[in-house]
């Protein structure tokens, strides 16, 4: 099955390569790619919407989200599972950009980028959540561009991030309703 699995990946990286890469549209991908590096992006995103009130919500659902993706995947799936990455498996493969220095599956930056656009999906305003969904996945996307992850690679990180993304919120929910109880309960007394 693994087999079947690492043909199918490689097919698809080699036909990205062949058939959708092209020299004027390495350069955004690159720079779409870069901006989830270590999640900083999403991290310095997050930091911010901690500051207006009417936004701390998201800003604190966006970063238990990523913990939540970030523990799942870089401390636990990643070095259980040991995946080499792509451009030393596929002699074929031409790498973009750096390589890079931890395991190939799941995607850290798909998991990281769709954790917390999935937790500002559902704490911001719809126009916001969508924007940063469309970003997430053109950053899950440029991993399979520059030639770092599999598509099994994406998929994974997806899987997890979204489950972190909708934890993170759910959390953030369950300890702002434990707040409101508490301060109404003071309030009566």
């Amino acid at each position: 099955m693994f087999e079947i699995i690492q043909e199918i990946d490689e097919s698809i990286l080699l036909f990205i390569q062949e058939y959708i890469r092209q020299d004027w549209m390495n350069g955004f991908w690159s720079t779409i790619t870069h901006l989830g590096d270590g999640g900083i992006f999403w991290i310095i995103l997050a930091l911010i919407l901690l500051i207006p009130k009417r936004t701390r919500r998201a800003g604190i659902s966006a970063l238990f989200a990523m913990g939540i993706g970030a523990l799942i995947t870089n401390v636990a799936i990643k070095n259980i599972v040991a995946r080499i990455r792509p451009y030393d498996t596929i002699t074929e493969l031409i790498l973009l950009i750096e390589r890079q220095h931890d395991f190939s599956f799941p995607s850290g930056h798909t998991c990281a980028s769709l954790a917390a656009a999935c937790a500002l999906y559902h704490t911001l305003p719809r126009k916001w959540g969508v924007a940063c969904i469309v970003l997430a996945v053109l950053i899950s996307l440029s991993r399979l561009y520059v030639g770092v992850h599999y598509p099994s690679d994406v998929l994974g990180g997806a899987v997890v991030g979204i489950f972190a993304g909708w934890t993170g919120w759910k959390l953030q929910e369950i300890l702002r309703n434990r707040k409101g109880r508490k301060e109404e309960k003071q309030a009566a007394d």
